[in-house]
Protein backbone atom coordinates (compact mmCIF):
# COMPACT_ATOMS: atom_id res chain seq x y z
CA UNK A 1 0.00 0.00 0.00
CA UNK A 2 1.40 3.42 -0.97
CA UNK A 3 2.01 5.74 1.97
CA UNK A 4 0.72 9.28 1.65
CA UNK A 5 3.11 11.94 2.95
CA UNK A 6 1.62 13.94 5.80
CA UNK A 7 0.75 17.56 4.96
CA UNK A 8 3.50 20.08 5.60
CA UNK A 9 3.18 21.89 8.94
CA UNK A 10 3.66 25.65 8.35
CA UNK A 11 4.44 25.98 12.08
CA UNK A 12 7.00 23.21 12.08
CA UNK A 13 9.52 25.28 14.05
CA UNK A 14 7.54 27.90 15.97
CA UNK A 15 5.23 25.25 17.40
CA UNK A 16 8.20 23.88 19.36
CA UNK A 17 8.99 27.34 20.71
CA UNK A 18 5.51 28.60 21.52
CA UNK A 19 2.95 25.83 22.06
CA UNK A 20 1.85 24.15 25.27
CA UNK A 21 2.04 24.90 29.01
CA UNK A 22 5.81 24.42 29.11
CA UNK A 23 6.29 27.37 26.72
CA UNK A 24 4.30 29.86 28.79
CA UNK A 25 7.42 31.86 29.67
CA UNK A 26 8.31 32.35 26.01
CA UNK A 27 4.79 33.52 25.21
CA UNK A 28 4.80 35.82 28.22
CA UNK A 29 7.93 37.60 27.03
CA UNK A 30 6.51 38.09 23.54
CA UNK A 31 3.22 39.38 24.92
CA UNK A 32 5.27 42.05 26.71
CA UNK A 33 5.94 43.70 23.34
CA UNK A 34 2.44 43.39 21.96
CA UNK A 35 2.10 39.93 20.43
CA UNK A 36 -1.22 38.21 21.15
CA UNK A 37 -2.24 34.58 21.51
CA UNK A 38 -3.65 34.82 18.00
CA UNK A 39 -0.32 36.16 16.66
CA UNK A 40 1.61 33.37 18.32
CA UNK A 41 -0.66 30.67 16.92
CA UNK A 42 0.34 31.56 13.35
CA UNK A 43 3.55 30.79 11.41
CA UNK A 44 6.33 33.08 12.59
CA UNK A 45 8.28 34.73 9.78
CA UNK A 46 11.52 36.59 10.42
CA UNK A 47 12.00 39.85 8.54
CA UNK A 48 15.73 40.56 8.39
CA UNK A 49 16.79 44.08 7.48
CA UNK A 50 20.24 45.46 6.87
CA UNK A 51 19.19 49.06 7.54
CA UNK A 52 22.02 51.29 8.64
CA UNK A 53 22.66 55.03 8.67
CA UNK A 54 26.12 54.85 7.10
CA UNK A 55 25.14 54.86 3.41
CA UNK A 56 22.23 55.44 1.02
CA UNK A 57 22.31 51.81 -0.14
CA UNK A 58 20.01 50.35 2.56
CA UNK A 59 18.35 53.53 3.75
CA UNK A 60 14.75 52.78 2.67
CA UNK A 61 14.56 49.39 4.38
CA UNK A 62 12.69 50.54 7.49
CA UNK A 63 9.78 51.64 5.30
CA UNK A 64 9.95 48.49 3.20
CA UNK A 65 9.97 46.27 6.30
CA UNK A 66 6.64 47.77 7.31
CA UNK A 67 5.19 46.74 3.94
CA UNK A 68 6.71 43.26 4.07
CA UNK A 69 5.11 42.75 7.48
CA UNK A 70 1.75 43.95 6.17
CA UNK A 71 1.94 41.33 3.45
CA UNK A 72 2.84 38.58 5.91
CA UNK A 73 -0.05 39.47 8.23
CA UNK A 74 -2.52 39.70 5.34
CA UNK A 75 -1.48 36.22 4.21
CA UNK A 76 -1.92 34.65 7.65
CA UNK A 77 1.50 34.88 9.27
CA UNK A 78 3.11 36.78 12.11
CA UNK A 79 6.23 38.79 11.23
CA UNK A 80 9.09 39.43 13.62
CA UNK A 81 11.56 42.05 12.43
CA UNK A 82 15.26 42.01 13.26
CA UNK A 83 18.33 43.69 11.84
CA UNK A 84 22.00 43.08 11.20
CA UNK A 85 25.05 45.06 10.13
CA UNK A 86 26.31 46.41 6.82
CA UNK A 87 29.57 48.05 5.70
CA UNK A 88 29.58 50.51 2.81
CA UNK A 89 32.18 49.81 0.16
CA UNK A 90 31.71 53.24 -1.38
CA UNK A 91 32.10 55.19 1.85
CA UNK A 92 35.02 53.14 3.20
CA UNK A 93 36.83 52.80 -0.14
CA UNK A 94 40.51 53.70 -0.01
CA UNK A 95 40.75 53.50 3.78
CA UNK A 96 41.43 50.81 6.37
CA UNK A 97 37.66 50.62 6.78
CA UNK A 98 37.40 48.88 3.40
CA UNK A 99 39.02 45.78 4.93
CA UNK A 100 35.82 45.23 6.92
CA UNK A 101 33.58 44.97 3.86
CA UNK A 102 34.07 41.37 2.74
CA UNK A 103 34.39 40.26 6.37
CA UNK A 104 30.92 41.70 6.92
CA UNK A 105 29.44 39.21 4.43
CA UNK A 106 30.25 36.36 6.82
CA UNK A 107 29.03 38.29 9.87
CA UNK A 108 25.73 39.13 8.15
CA UNK A 109 25.17 35.53 7.04
CA UNK A 110 26.10 34.27 10.50
CA UNK A 111 23.81 36.72 12.29
CA UNK A 112 20.77 36.02 10.08
CA UNK A 113 21.37 32.30 10.55
CA UNK A 114 21.70 32.67 14.33
CA UNK A 115 18.50 34.67 14.77
CA UNK A 116 16.54 32.32 12.50
CA UNK A 117 17.79 29.27 14.37
CA UNK A 118 17.56 30.87 17.80
CA UNK A 119 13.96 32.00 17.40
CA UNK A 120 12.75 28.97 15.42
CA UNK A 121 11.24 30.96 12.58
CA UNK A 122 9.01 29.16 10.11
CA UNK A 123 10.01 31.45 7.25
CA UNK A 124 12.35 34.30 6.42
CA UNK A 125 12.38 37.46 4.30
CA UNK A 126 15.72 39.24 3.92
CA UNK A 127 15.79 42.90 2.88
CA UNK A 128 19.15 43.75 1.34
CA UNK A 129 20.85 46.64 -0.39
CA UNK A 130 24.62 47.10 -0.39
CA UNK A 131 27.11 44.71 -1.92
CA UNK A 132 27.73 42.13 0.82
CA UNK A 133 24.22 42.04 2.25
CA UNK A 134 22.85 40.44 -0.94
CA UNK A 135 25.05 37.33 -1.10
CA UNK A 136 25.06 37.07 2.70
CA UNK A 137 21.28 36.77 2.76
CA UNK A 138 21.33 34.03 0.12
CA UNK A 139 24.07 32.24 2.07
CA UNK A 140 22.01 32.39 5.27
CA UNK A 141 18.91 31.04 3.52
CA UNK A 142 21.00 28.22 2.07
CA UNK A 143 22.24 27.31 5.54
CA UNK A 144 18.91 27.30 7.37
CA UNK A 145 16.89 26.10 4.34
CA UNK A 146 13.73 27.74 5.66
CA UNK A 147 11.00 28.83 3.25
CA UNK A 148 12.12 32.32 2.37
CA UNK A 149 13.27 34.89 -0.15
CA UNK A 150 15.54 37.88 -0.64
CA UNK A 151 14.24 41.30 -1.69
CA UNK A 152 16.65 43.98 -2.92
CA UNK A 153 15.62 47.44 -1.77
CA UNK A 154 16.50 48.89 -5.14
CA UNK A 155 19.00 50.93 -7.09
CA UNK A 156 19.73 54.58 -6.47
CA UNK A 157 18.70 56.92 -9.28
CA UNK A 158 21.55 58.27 -11.42
CA UNK A 159 22.64 61.81 -10.73
CA UNK A 160 21.96 64.55 -13.25
CA UNK A 161 24.93 66.78 -13.97
CA UNK A 162 24.74 69.52 -16.60
CA UNK A 163 21.67 67.98 -18.16
CA UNK A 164 22.97 64.40 -18.37
CA UNK A 165 21.26 61.76 -16.20
CA UNK A 166 24.10 59.28 -15.98
CA UNK A 167 26.23 60.05 -12.91
CA UNK A 168 27.07 57.44 -10.28
CA UNK A 169 29.46 57.22 -7.37
CA UNK A 170 32.07 55.96 -9.85
CA UNK A 171 31.75 59.34 -11.58
CA UNK A 172 32.99 60.89 -8.34
CA UNK A 173 35.93 58.49 -7.96
CA UNK A 174 37.01 59.22 -11.53
CA UNK A 175 36.54 62.96 -10.97
CA UNK A 176 38.98 62.75 -8.07
CA UNK A 177 41.59 61.41 -10.49
CA UNK A 178 40.76 64.11 -13.01
CA UNK A 179 41.16 66.78 -10.32
CA UNK A 180 44.52 65.37 -9.23
CA UNK A 181 45.65 65.42 -12.86
CA UNK A 182 44.61 69.07 -13.20
CA UNK A 183 41.82 68.29 -15.67
CA UNK A 184 38.99 69.75 -13.58
CA UNK A 185 38.81 72.34 -10.83
CA UNK A 186 37.99 71.81 -7.17
CA UNK A 187 34.65 73.54 -7.76
CA UNK A 188 33.85 71.09 -10.56
CA UNK A 189 34.76 68.17 -8.31
CA UNK A 190 32.46 69.54 -5.62
CA UNK A 191 29.60 69.91 -8.13
CA UNK A 192 29.99 66.25 -9.11
CA UNK A 193 30.20 65.23 -5.45
CA UNK A 194 26.97 67.07 -4.65
CA UNK A 195 24.91 65.71 -7.55
CA UNK A 196 26.09 62.17 -8.30
CA UNK A 197 24.15 60.38 -5.56
CA UNK A 198 20.67 61.94 -5.33
CA UNK A 199 18.92 59.71 -2.78
CA UNK A 200 18.40 56.25 -1.28
CA UNK A 201 19.38 53.07 -3.05
CA UNK A 202 22.49 51.09 -3.97
CA UNK A 203 25.09 52.21 -6.53
CA UNK A 204 23.42 52.78 -9.88
CA UNK A 205 25.42 50.93 -12.54
CA UNK A 206 25.78 47.19 -13.01
CA UNK A 207 28.21 47.34 -10.14
CA UNK A 208 28.29 44.67 -7.43
CA UNK A 209 24.91 45.41 -5.81
CA UNK A 210 22.93 45.44 -9.06
CA UNK A 211 24.98 42.51 -10.39
CA UNK A 212 24.03 40.41 -7.37
CA UNK A 213 20.43 41.64 -7.46
CA UNK A 214 20.25 40.41 -11.06
CA UNK A 215 21.97 37.14 -10.14
CA UNK A 216 19.48 36.44 -7.34
CA UNK A 217 16.53 36.87 -9.71
CA UNK A 218 18.16 34.37 -12.10
CA UNK A 219 18.95 32.16 -9.11
CA UNK A 220 15.23 32.27 -8.30
CA UNK A 221 15.54 33.28 -4.66
CA UNK A 222 14.34 36.85 -5.38
CA UNK A 223 10.84 37.36 -6.85
CA UNK A 224 10.96 37.91 -10.59
CA UNK A 225 10.84 41.60 -11.51
CA UNK A 226 10.69 42.99 -7.97
CA UNK A 227 14.40 43.52 -7.28
CA UNK A 228 14.80 45.82 -10.27
CA UNK A 229 12.24 48.38 -9.09
CA UNK A 230 14.35 51.39 -8.01
CA UNK A 231 14.50 52.42 -4.36
CA UNK A 232 12.47 55.61 -4.76
CA UNK A 233 9.95 54.22 -7.25
CA UNK A 234 6.40 54.24 -5.79
CA UNK A 235 6.11 50.58 -6.81
CA UNK A 236 8.81 49.47 -4.40
CA UNK A 237 6.52 49.51 -1.38
CA UNK A 238 3.97 47.33 -3.16
CA UNK A 239 6.82 45.00 -4.14
CA UNK A 240 7.72 44.71 -0.47
CA UNK A 241 4.13 43.89 0.47
CA UNK A 242 4.04 41.29 -2.29
CA UNK A 243 7.24 39.75 -0.92
CA UNK A 244 5.47 39.32 2.43
CA UNK A 245 2.57 37.55 0.73
CA UNK A 246 4.91 35.35 -1.28
CA UNK A 247 6.86 34.15 1.73
CA UNK A 248 3.62 32.87 3.23
CA UNK A 249 2.95 30.89 0.06
CA UNK A 250 6.39 29.34 0.48
CA UNK A 251 5.76 28.64 4.18
CA UNK A 252 2.37 27.06 3.54
CA UNK A 253 3.72 24.86 0.74
CA UNK A 254 6.96 23.99 2.50
CA UNK A 255 9.04 25.19 -0.45
CA UNK A 256 12.70 25.38 0.59
CA UNK A 257 15.57 27.45 -0.83
CA UNK A 258 17.37 24.23 -1.73
CA UNK A 259 14.49 23.43 -4.09
CA UNK A 260 14.90 26.80 -5.81
CA UNK A 261 18.67 27.36 -5.81
CA UNK A 262 19.68 24.31 -7.84
CA UNK A 263 22.81 23.78 -9.92
CA UNK A 264 20.92 24.84 -13.05
CA UNK A 265 19.84 28.03 -11.27
CA UNK A 266 23.44 28.73 -10.20
CA UNK A 267 24.56 28.38 -13.83
CA UNK A 268 21.78 30.78 -14.84
CA UNK A 269 23.03 33.29 -12.27
CA UNK A 270 26.58 33.05 -13.62
CA UNK A 271 25.24 33.65 -17.14
CA UNK A 272 23.41 36.76 -15.91
CA UNK A 273 26.67 38.23 -14.62
CA UNK A 274 28.40 37.50 -17.91
CA UNK A 275 25.55 38.83 -20.07
CA UNK A 276 25.27 42.16 -18.25
CA UNK A 277 29.00 42.91 -17.97
CA UNK A 278 28.58 42.57 -14.23
CA UNK A 279 30.99 42.78 -11.34
CA UNK A 280 33.81 40.26 -10.93
CA UNK A 281 32.68 40.11 -7.30
CA UNK A 282 29.85 37.96 -8.64
CA UNK A 283 32.41 35.16 -8.98
CA UNK A 284 33.41 35.42 -5.32
CA UNK A 285 29.82 35.55 -4.08
CA UNK A 286 28.32 32.83 -6.27
CA UNK A 287 31.15 30.50 -5.25
CA UNK A 288 30.23 31.22 -1.62
CA UNK A 289 26.49 30.70 -2.17
CA UNK A 290 27.13 27.41 -3.99
CA UNK A 291 29.38 26.32 -1.14
CA UNK A 292 26.59 26.90 1.38
CA UNK A 293 24.20 24.93 -0.84
CA UNK A 294 26.63 22.04 -1.10
CA UNK A 295 26.78 22.49 -4.89
CA UNK A 296 30.22 21.80 -6.42
CA UNK A 297 31.32 24.92 -8.31
CA UNK A 298 34.77 25.87 -9.58
CA UNK A 299 36.39 28.91 -11.15
CA UNK A 300 36.57 27.20 -14.52
CA UNK A 301 32.77 26.89 -14.55
CA UNK A 302 32.60 30.68 -14.72
CA UNK A 303 34.96 30.75 -17.67
CA UNK A 304 32.99 28.05 -19.49
CA UNK A 305 29.65 29.80 -19.00
CA UNK A 306 30.98 33.29 -19.76
CA UNK A 307 32.63 32.05 -22.96
CA UNK A 308 29.27 30.84 -24.32
CA UNK A 309 27.26 33.84 -23.07
CA UNK A 310 27.24 37.06 -25.11
CA UNK A 311 26.83 40.50 -23.55
CA UNK A 312 23.28 41.65 -24.30
CA UNK A 313 22.87 44.49 -21.77
CA UNK A 314 24.64 47.80 -22.34
CA UNK A 315 25.27 48.55 -18.68
CA UNK A 316 27.76 50.73 -16.82
CA UNK A 317 30.65 50.60 -16.10
CA UNK A 318 31.52 48.96 -19.42
CA UNK A 319 28.45 50.31 -21.21
CA UNK A 320 26.21 53.35 -21.30
CA UNK A 321 23.21 52.70 -19.07
CA UNK A 322 22.29 52.52 -15.41
CA UNK A 323 20.03 50.18 -13.47
CA UNK A 324 17.25 52.76 -13.66
CA UNK A 325 17.54 52.70 -17.44
CA UNK A 326 17.16 48.92 -17.67
CA UNK A 327 14.14 49.10 -15.37
CA UNK A 328 12.56 51.71 -17.63
CA UNK A 329 13.42 49.57 -20.67
CA UNK A 330 11.43 46.63 -19.32
CA UNK A 331 13.60 45.09 -16.63
CA UNK A 332 16.00 42.20 -16.16
CA UNK A 333 13.36 39.92 -17.65
CA UNK A 334 14.48 41.21 -21.06
CA UNK A 335 17.95 39.80 -20.43
CA UNK A 336 16.41 36.47 -19.41
CA UNK A 337 14.30 36.50 -22.58
CA UNK A 338 17.32 36.90 -24.85
CA UNK A 339 19.39 34.29 -23.03
CA UNK A 340 16.54 31.79 -23.13
CA UNK A 341 15.98 32.47 -26.84
CA UNK A 342 19.65 31.80 -27.45
CA UNK A 343 19.69 28.64 -25.35
CA UNK A 344 22.21 30.12 -22.91
CA UNK A 345 20.15 29.57 -19.73
CA UNK A 346 17.66 27.02 -18.47
CA UNK A 347 14.20 28.60 -18.57
CA UNK A 348 12.61 25.79 -16.55
CA UNK A 349 14.22 26.76 -13.22
CA UNK A 350 11.83 27.88 -10.49
CA UNK A 351 11.35 31.28 -8.91
CA UNK A 352 10.08 31.87 -5.38
CA UNK A 353 7.05 33.59 -6.90
CA UNK A 354 5.89 30.25 -8.37
CA UNK A 355 6.86 30.96 -11.97
CA UNK A 356 9.68 29.55 -14.06
CA UNK A 357 12.45 31.79 -15.37
CA UNK A 358 10.86 31.48 -18.81
CA UNK A 359 7.53 32.71 -17.44
CA UNK A 360 9.26 35.64 -15.75
CA UNK A 361 10.91 36.50 -19.07
CA UNK A 362 7.63 36.20 -20.98
CA UNK A 363 5.97 38.62 -18.56
CA UNK A 364 8.55 41.37 -19.19
CA UNK A 365 7.05 44.32 -21.07
CA UNK A 366 9.59 45.91 -23.36
CA UNK A 367 9.51 49.66 -23.83
CA UNK A 368 9.38 50.42 -27.58
CA UNK A 369 12.68 51.79 -28.84
CA UNK A 370 14.70 50.87 -25.75
CA UNK A 371 18.44 50.47 -26.40
CA UNK A 372 19.62 48.95 -23.12
CA UNK A 373 19.07 45.26 -23.94
CA UNK A 374 19.91 44.05 -27.44
CA UNK A 375 18.86 40.95 -29.37
CA UNK A 376 21.08 37.96 -28.76
CA UNK A 377 21.64 37.66 -32.52
CA UNK A 378 23.40 41.04 -32.44
CA UNK A 379 25.16 41.12 -29.04
CA UNK A 380 27.37 43.90 -27.79
CA UNK A 381 30.11 41.29 -27.46
CA UNK A 382 30.03 37.64 -28.51
CA UNK A 383 31.32 36.40 -25.16
CA UNK A 384 30.68 37.42 -21.57
CA UNK A 385 32.17 40.16 -19.46
CA UNK A 386 34.72 38.10 -17.54
CA UNK A 387 37.24 35.29 -17.92
CA UNK A 388 39.36 33.08 -15.70
CA UNK A 389 43.12 33.13 -16.22
CA UNK A 390 45.77 30.81 -14.87
CA UNK A 391 49.54 30.68 -15.28
CA UNK A 392 52.80 31.01 -13.42
CA UNK A 393 51.54 34.13 -11.63
CA UNK A 394 48.12 32.67 -10.74
CA UNK A 395 48.38 28.87 -10.44
CA UNK A 396 45.00 28.69 -8.68
CA UNK A 397 43.35 31.18 -11.00
CA UNK A 398 42.26 34.81 -11.15
CA UNK A 399 39.42 36.82 -12.67
CA UNK A 400 39.71 39.40 -15.43
CA UNK A 401 36.96 41.81 -16.39
CA UNK A 402 36.46 42.04 -20.16
CA UNK A 403 33.48 44.39 -20.44
CA UNK A 404 34.25 47.98 -21.35
CA UNK A 405 37.55 47.48 -23.19
CA UNK A 406 38.95 45.59 -26.17
CA UNK A 407 42.39 44.62 -24.84
CA UNK A 408 43.10 40.91 -25.12
CA UNK A 409 46.81 40.99 -24.34
CA UNK A 410 49.29 43.15 -22.50
CA UNK A 411 52.96 42.98 -21.60
CA UNK A 412 54.72 45.42 -19.36
CA UNK A 413 57.03 46.05 -16.41
CA UNK A 414 55.71 45.40 -12.94
CA UNK A 415 55.17 48.32 -10.60
CA UNK A 416 54.92 46.58 -7.24
CA UNK A 417 53.07 47.77 -4.12
CA UNK A 418 52.50 45.87 -0.88
CA UNK A 419 49.24 47.68 -0.12
CA UNK A 420 46.50 49.60 -1.88
CA UNK A 421 47.42 52.73 0.10
CA UNK A 422 50.99 52.68 -1.20
CA UNK A 423 49.74 52.29 -4.76
CA UNK A 424 47.22 55.10 -4.39
CA UNK A 425 49.98 57.42 -3.18
CA UNK A 426 51.96 56.58 -6.32
CA UNK A 427 48.95 57.22 -8.55
CA UNK A 428 48.26 60.55 -6.85
CA UNK A 429 51.89 61.52 -7.40
CA UNK A 430 51.54 60.47 -11.07
CA UNK A 431 54.34 57.91 -10.82
CA UNK A 432 52.43 55.36 -12.91
CA UNK A 433 52.86 55.62 -16.66
CA UNK A 434 51.53 54.10 -19.88
CA UNK A 435 52.54 50.47 -20.35
CA UNK A 436 52.97 49.72 -16.63
CA UNK A 437 51.50 46.63 -14.97
CA UNK A 438 50.49 47.72 -11.49
CA UNK A 439 50.75 44.91 -8.91
CA UNK A 440 48.97 45.36 -5.57
CA UNK A 441 49.56 42.48 -3.17
CA UNK A 442 49.03 41.46 0.46
CA UNK A 443 45.41 42.53 0.02
CA UNK A 444 43.91 39.04 -0.30
CA UNK A 445 41.44 37.40 2.09
CA UNK A 446 44.21 36.54 4.57
CA UNK A 447 46.75 39.25 3.81
CA UNK A 448 44.42 42.23 3.91
CA UNK A 449 42.72 40.74 5.69
CA UNK A 450 39.46 41.10 3.85
CA UNK A 451 40.25 41.74 0.16
CA UNK A 452 40.00 45.49 -0.24
CA UNK A 453 38.45 46.78 -3.44
CA UNK A 454 40.66 49.00 -5.58
CA UNK A 455 38.18 51.57 -6.89
CA UNK A 456 40.16 54.50 -5.49
CA UNK A 457 43.16 53.36 -7.52
CA UNK A 458 41.30 52.38 -10.69
CA UNK A 459 39.07 55.44 -10.58
CA UNK A 460 42.10 57.70 -10.23
CA UNK A 461 43.88 55.96 -13.12
CA UNK A 462 40.84 56.38 -15.37
CA UNK A 463 40.44 59.98 -14.27
CA UNK A 464 44.07 60.67 -15.19
CA UNK A 465 43.49 59.21 -18.64
CA UNK A 466 45.47 56.00 -18.09
CA UNK A 467 42.53 53.58 -17.96
CA UNK A 468 43.30 52.09 -21.37
CA UNK A 469 47.09 52.28 -21.10
CA UNK A 470 47.92 50.30 -17.96
CA UNK A 471 47.04 46.92 -16.51
CA UNK A 472 46.41 46.25 -12.85
CA UNK A 473 46.46 42.95 -11.00
CA UNK A 474 45.93 42.13 -7.36
CA UNK A 475 45.24 39.37 -4.88
CA UNK A 476 42.53 41.71 -3.62
CA UNK A 477 39.43 42.55 -5.61
CA UNK A 478 37.80 45.29 -7.65
CA UNK A 479 34.66 47.30 -7.27
CA UNK A 480 31.89 46.46 -9.68
CA UNK A 481 32.38 50.02 -10.89
CA UNK A 482 35.88 49.27 -12.15
CA UNK A 483 36.62 49.17 -15.85
CA UNK A 484 39.83 48.72 -17.83
CA UNK A 485 42.31 45.83 -17.94
CA UNK A 486 41.95 44.77 -14.32
CA UNK A 487 42.73 41.33 -12.86
CA UNK A 488 41.66 40.39 -9.34
CA UNK A 489 41.48 37.45 -6.95
CA UNK A 490 44.99 36.28 -7.91
CA UNK A 491 45.50 32.98 -6.10
CA UNK A 492 47.35 31.82 -4.14
CA UNK A 493 47.57 35.23 -2.52
CA UNK A 494 50.86 36.80 -1.45
CA UNK A 495 50.25 36.23 2.27
CA UNK A 496 50.07 32.47 1.65
CA UNK A 497 53.22 32.30 -0.45
CA UNK A 498 51.69 32.76 -3.89
CA UNK A 499 53.97 33.79 -6.77
CA UNK A 500 52.50 37.31 -6.72
CA UNK A 501 54.41 37.73 -3.45
CA UNK A 502 57.82 37.45 -5.17
CA UNK A 503 57.24 39.73 -8.14
CA UNK A 504 59.95 42.38 -8.22
CA UNK A 505 59.90 45.92 -9.60
CA UNK A 506 60.50 45.84 -13.36
CA UNK A 507 59.73 42.14 -13.88
CA UNK A 508 57.93 41.52 -17.16
CA UNK A 509 54.33 40.38 -16.78
CA UNK A 510 52.38 38.88 -19.67
CA UNK A 511 48.57 38.85 -19.93
CA UNK A 512 47.01 36.73 -22.70
CA UNK A 513 43.22 36.53 -22.49
CA UNK A 514 42.79 34.25 -25.49
CA UNK A 515 45.24 31.73 -24.03
CA UNK A 516 43.74 32.30 -20.56
CA UNK A 517 47.22 32.99 -19.17
CA UNK A 518 48.76 35.33 -16.59
CA UNK A 519 52.50 34.78 -16.44
CA UNK A 520 55.59 36.20 -14.78
CA UNK A 521 58.20 36.30 -17.54
CA UNK A 522 61.07 35.37 -15.25
CA UNK A 523 63.10 32.12 -15.47
CA UNK A 524 61.55 29.29 -13.45
CA UNK A 525 64.71 28.72 -11.42
CA UNK A 526 64.76 32.39 -10.41
CA UNK A 527 61.11 32.26 -9.31
CA UNK A 528 61.87 29.07 -7.34
CA UNK A 529 64.83 30.79 -5.67
CA UNK A 530 62.68 33.75 -4.68
CA UNK A 531 59.89 31.52 -3.33
CA UNK A 532 62.40 29.53 -1.27
CA UNK A 533 63.67 32.75 0.30
CA UNK A 534 60.19 34.23 0.84
CA UNK A 535 58.96 34.86 4.38
CA UNK A 536 55.44 35.96 5.34
CA UNK A 537 54.84 39.65 5.92
CA UNK A 538 53.99 40.80 9.41
CA UNK A 539 50.37 40.21 10.40
CA UNK A 540 48.36 43.40 10.04
CA UNK A 541 45.66 42.49 12.59
CA UNK A 542 46.61 40.51 15.67
CA UNK A 543 43.24 40.40 17.43
CA UNK A 544 39.50 40.77 17.10
CA UNK A 545 37.29 39.89 14.18
CA UNK A 546 39.94 40.56 11.54
CA UNK A 547 42.34 38.06 13.09
CA UNK A 548 39.58 35.45 13.36
CA UNK A 549 38.69 36.01 9.73
CA UNK A 550 42.30 35.75 8.55
CA UNK A 551 42.71 32.49 10.47
CA UNK A 552 39.63 30.86 8.94
CA UNK A 553 39.02 32.31 5.48
CA UNK A 554 39.56 30.21 2.37
CA UNK A 555 41.14 31.28 -0.90
CA UNK A 556 39.35 33.70 -3.21
CA UNK A 557 39.30 30.85 -5.74
CA UNK A 558 36.96 29.06 -3.31
CA UNK A 559 34.75 32.08 -2.57
CA UNK A 560 36.61 33.37 0.52
CA UNK A 561 34.28 31.45 2.83
CA UNK A 562 34.90 30.74 6.50
CA UNK A 563 33.14 27.38 6.60
CA UNK A 564 35.56 25.43 4.44
CA UNK A 565 38.93 23.69 4.55
CA UNK A 566 40.73 26.32 6.63
CA UNK A 567 38.04 26.11 9.32
CA UNK A 568 38.35 22.32 9.36
CA UNK A 569 42.12 22.69 9.60
CA UNK A 570 41.82 25.15 12.49
CA UNK A 571 39.45 22.85 14.36
CA UNK A 572 41.74 19.90 13.75
CA UNK A 573 44.74 21.79 15.07
CA UNK A 574 42.78 22.75 18.17
CA UNK A 575 41.83 19.13 18.81
CA UNK A 576 38.14 19.75 18.14
CA UNK A 577 37.96 18.53 14.56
Amino acid sequence: MTKVAPPYDPREHSRVLLDGPDRAAARSMLKAIGFTDDDLSKPIVGVATTWIETMPCNYNQRDLAVRVKEGIRAAGGTPMEFNTIAVSDGVSMGTEGMKASLVSREVIADSIELVARGHLFDGLVCLVGCDKTIPAAAMALARVDLPGLVLYNGTINPGTIRGKRNATVVTVFEAIGAYRAGKISLDELREIEDLACPGPGACGGQFTANTMSTALEFLGISPGGLNGIPATDPGKEEAARRAGELVMELVNSGTRPSQIMTRAAVDNAIASVAATGGSTNGVLHLLAIAHELGIPLELDDFDRIAERTPIVANMMPGGRYTALDIHEAGGIGLVARELIRGGRVDGSTRNVDGRTLAEVADAAVETPGQEVVVAIEHPLKPTGGLAILRGSLAPDGCVIKLAGHEMRSFRGPARVFDSEAACYDAVRAQRIGPGDVVVIRYEGPVGGPGMQEMLSVTGALVGEGLGGEVALLTDGRFSGGTHGLMIGHVAPEAALGGPIGVVEEGDSIVIDVDARRLDLDVPEDEVARRLAAWTPAATRHVGGVMAKYAALVSSASEGAVTTGARLAQALSQSGRG
